[in-house]
Order: structure tokens, then sequence, then C-alpha cells
């Protein structure tokens, strides 16, 4: 018993190990992928606020320099109405809050929204200012609560002094506002750690404090929060409400120009369950595991005993008890061969049918992309750059679509759901006849087609819907090789959208099997499809909630039927 008990608790020791050390590992992995991406999406938003602030600071430079900002900041008494319709004007076009013109003691003589009359002195960008330098300052105004960022330029007199000051005064929200839905939750907070602006409403002016901080901020508004490390990345426990993870990986950037720090907090949630499903798995593997080789000793343990009792019984029976052992023990060898065969077959047959799939899905997405290189290289010998920049659009274009049908072909695989939206089903045609035209022209085929007037919508995916498209324009293309007709239909028919294929080809050998993986009527080296195409494309068509068939026409030829889930008129608009 004590034996029993010590290799259990060994096995249970190793089992947890493992576990442990999947989950560590993939959750690792999974942080350093949602910090990186993350890192990626903070440095992109810290660009876009100096980006937007560039062109107000710039603006104030620009206007401290204007000659009726300078004659009225020299001579304070002059009419001042000129300038302040100059810099309502100025506001008007630049989305500024206000303009305001001060003199050298402060007290402010021209505005663009009636601020005649107030004293900077005191404000340390006017301060900066009048020694010189470009001053910039974040405040809250003490009358309505608004956020507001100040650039404040000398006036240079002629003679060198600085004469006035010129402030212009930008509200947060005219910078945030671009940045409002994006899933990613981003601010930037001062040196005080207080929040000044960010694309979620429920951290404004807020300090995100530690538990055991001493807390407080001006506002009198916290968010508690505690600090750790895991898998090597800070994580942040918040208690901030609903619309706030309660595990965040906390990223940081500073903006030096601006004086603050860009923060950005990553939901932590999609990568614990990540590792703790991966765990989980291994978890269950090591006791199936466990339990197998338990059952087996038992079983053993039961069979000993069983041979040992008839060979006390029965000495007689000793060499048929021997002979059957070794049966089994031989039985049992060649089902162990037999079972790692077909393991490793069925491991062979997924691995070529995957890179089968691939290969038959980018074979024509990489024909027109070698197309439009050579193309692009004969514009340039040409010195015809603009014909040349659009062959390296379109090879962009072009990488991107194969990057997602990747993924699409992936996401098949896998008989993983993804969601549908509205798409022009006119568009994926003629995105499918571009990616096959020159197959199409080298094989001297018709296209008879002719695009509806408007948008055709129907519920589906746009990648995959071309995917389908070219899948079925390139086994026209195989099955005339010595030219033909292709032609394309769309219409309503029954309350869906019916988009018919057909061809002028020799027709379909078995109609009732051409869906199935791996049938091909073609001959072996005649083309590089392995049957799969059509099997693929019966999936994708059902996950729209779409029926795809496949006959021969009395006239002649091929014929396909494609029925979609037309788009709601609410939808479609």
């Amino acid at each position: 018993m004590i034996r029993r008990l010590a290799i259990l608790a060994l096995f249970l020791t190793l089992a947890g190990a493992v576990t442990g050390g999947i989950w560590w590992r993939a959750l690792t992995d999974a942080l350093e992928r949602l910090e990186e991406r993350g890192r990626s999406d903070l440095a992109l938003s810290g660009d876009r606020l100096l980006g937007q602030l560039q062109r107000y600071r710039e603006m104030t430079v620009l206007m401290a320099d204007h000659p009726e900002v300078l004659r009225l900041a020299l001579d304070p008494a002059a009419p001042s109405a000129p300038v302040s319709a100059l810099l309502q004007r100025s506001a008007d076009m630049t989305s500024s809050d206000e303009i305001r013109l001060a003199t050298a003691s402060g007290r402010v003589i021209a505005a663009s929204a009636g601020g005649e009359g107030l004293d900077l002195s005191s404000t340390p960008y006017f301060k900066r200012a009048m020694h010189g330098a470009l001053g910039f300052h974040h405040e809250v105004d003490p009358i309505d609560g608004r956020r507001m960022f100040v650039y404040a330029a000398p006036v240079f007199s002629p003679s060198g002094p600085v004469a006035g000051v010129l402030v212009t005064r930008v509200e947060t929200e005219t910078v945030e506002v671009t940045w409002r839905g994006e899933p990613m939750i981003v601010f930037f907070t001062d040196k005080n750690g207080i929040v000044f602006v960010s694309n979620r409403d429920e951290l404004i002016l807020v300090r995100l404090d530690l538990i055991d901080g001493e807390g407080g901020d001006s506002s009198g508004r916290l968010i508690h929060r505690s600090q750790r490390r895991s898998a090597g990345h800070e994580i942040w426990d918040l208690d901030g409400g609903p619309y706030l993870p309660a595990r965040a990986l906390h990223i940081t950037r500073p903006l030096q120009v601006i004086g603050m720090t860009g923060e950005a907090l990553v939901d932590a949630a999609p990568a614990e369950r990540q590792a703790a499903l991966q765990a989980g798995i291994a978890a269950a593997v090591s006791l199936g595991v466990g339990a197998l080789l338990f059952a087996i000793q038992v079983r053993r343990r039961a069979l000993s005993a069983q041979l040992a009792a008839e060979a006390e019984a029965n000495a007689r029976l000793e060499g048929r008890v021997a002979e059957r052992t070794r049966e089994l023990s031989q039985t049992n060898d060649r089902l162990q061969r037999t079972q790692a065969e077909l393991v490793q077959a069925g491991k062979l047959s997924a691995l070529g049918q995957m890179s089968a799939g691939i290969s038959h899905e980018l074979n024509q997405p990489l024909m027109a992309i070698r197309s439009y290189a050579e193309n692009a290289e004969l514009f340039l010998t040409r010195d015809a750059p603009e014909k040349a920049a659009e062959n390296l659009v379109r090879i962009s274009d072009l990488s991107r679509r194969m990057g997602r049908i990747i993924k699409n072909l992936r996401a098949f695989a896998r008989q993983e759901v993804e969601g549908i939206a509205d798409v022009d089903l006119s568009a994926a045609v003629g995105a499918a006849l571009e990616l096959t035209e020159t197959r199409l022209q080298s094989a001297d085929i018709q296209v008879n087609w002719t695009p509806p007037g408007r948008p055709v919508m129907v519920r589906g995916g746009e990648v995959r819907l071309q995917q389908v498209l070219v899948n079925l324009l390139s086994n026209a293309a195989d099955a005339m090789p010595a030219g033909g007709a292709v032609t394309i239909r769309i219409a309503r028919a029954d309350g869906r959208v019916r988009l018919t294929l057909s061809d002028t080809g020799p027709g379909i050998a078995e109609p009732d099997r051409i869906f199935d993986p791996f049938y091909s009527t073609k001959e072996v080296g005649a083309s590089e499809g392995m049957g799969l195409g059509l099997s693929i494309s019966y999936g994708i068509i059902q996950s729209f909630g779409g029926t795809i068939t496949g006959r021969n026409r009395p006239a002649g030829g091929a014929e396909f039927v494609i029925e979609l889930v037309p788009a709601k008129k609410g939808r479609a608009a």
C-alpha cells in the first residue's frame, strides 16, 4: 500500500509539474503577443496625439508673427476689435477653443471668445513665453471644468524684447474624438499620475492609485489597483467598475514633448483563459495516461493471479498458458505497431490536405502578383512610374488578400465559425475575375458577365466568397483548355440571391461526388489540384447559411448555383 501511495504521489507531482510548466509557457507567450501589439497601438496613439497638437503649436507661432497682432501688442491702447475678429476667424478655422493676446504685463487685450481683461501673468505658460520660449501647459478650466491644452508664443517687438504673448487654448475633446470606440484602453497621465487624456470617459481626471499608496488627488477621484509581475510582465488588478478589465497588462511610453506619459491597459483575461485551457488539456491528458497505466497495471495483476491459480490447480495447463501468453504478447505488439502506423498516416493525411489546400487557393494570387511585378518592371524601364505604382499597389492588396485567405483556410480546417457581414456579391465577382483574368485569357475563355447597376448585398465573408468564385473559375479554365465561354448571372429567387456560373466544357462526370474531399476528375499531372477546392467551397457557403449545387446543363457544360441570404435593408444601407 505504501509503495502504491508513493507511486501515486510521484505521478501526481510529475503531472502537476508538466501542467504548471505548460500553463506558464502558454501564459508567457500570450502576454508577450499582447504586449507587442499593445506597444504598437500605444505608440500609434502617442504619435497621433503629438501630431494633432503639432498643428496648434505651429498655428500659435505663426499667429504671433502676424502684423496686426504685433501692432496691437506694441500699442495696447489701439482698437482691439480687428485683432479679436482675426483671432476669432483663426479659432474657427483650426477648431481652437480660444485664442488670446496678452500684453507683457499679462493683461488680455484681444480674444476670440471675449476674454479681454483677464490676467495671465501668474500662469506658467505665460512666464515661459515672456522668456522668449514657447510655453505649453495643460489645465482644467476652473469655471466649467473643461480640460485644456495651452500653447503660449512670445510676440517679439522689432527691437527684440517680448512685447506680448499669444495664447491658444485647445479643448482635449477636440483631439480625443477620433479615439473613441477603440478596443484598447489608452490614456495619458501628467507628472502627478492624473489621467488627462483618454479614450475612456470613466478614466478622465482619475488617478490609478496603488491600494497601499497614500492616495488622493486634486479631484479626489481614485481607481484602486494592485500591481504584480506575471510571466515577466506588469499586471494590474483594477477595481474600476464594469467597463474596465479586472486584470490588465500595463504598458507605458514617455512623451517628453508634452510632459506626459502614455499608458495602455490590455485585458489579460484572454491570455489567462488560453493558458488555463492549455493547462487543463495537459492535466486531462496526464490523468488519462495515468488512468490507462493504472488500468493496465490492474489488469496485469489480475491476469497474473489468474494464471498462478490455474497453474497451481492444473500443472498440465502450464504449457498452454505459456503459449497463449506468447500469442497475446505478439498480438499486443502488432496492435501497438498498427496503432502507431495509423496515427502517423493520419498526421500525413492532415498535413497533405493542408498543404494542398493552401497551394490550391494561393496559386492564382501568386500568379497575379508575378504578372503585376513583371508589368511594374516594364513600366519602370519605360519611365512610367505612375503605372508601375498602380501595379505595386495591386501587389500590396493581393499580398494582404493572401494573408486573409490563409487565415480563412485555417479557420475552415479547424471548423471555426467566424462572424459574417454584409458583402457586395457583384464586387466579389469582379475581384475573382480580376484574379483569374490572366488564366482565363491564356486559355482563350470568354467571360459573359454584366455587373448589376447597384451593389447586391448578401450575408457572407468577402475573402472567402471570392475564394469560392476563384475556385469555380479555375475549375472552368481547367475543363476548357482549348477555349470556351463562362457565363455569370445574379438574380433573386425565393427570397434569396442566386449566383449562377456555367461553362461550355465537357460537364461533370459524377455530379453527386463533386463536393467529396479528394475527389477529382483531372488526369494525374494535368493540374495542381487535389480535389479539395469544391469541398472547401461547400463548407464556406454553408457557413454563410447558403447552398451550392452543381449539375450538367442540357445544352452541354457544367453549371454551379450558389444561393446566399440577402442582407436586410437596414444593414445594407
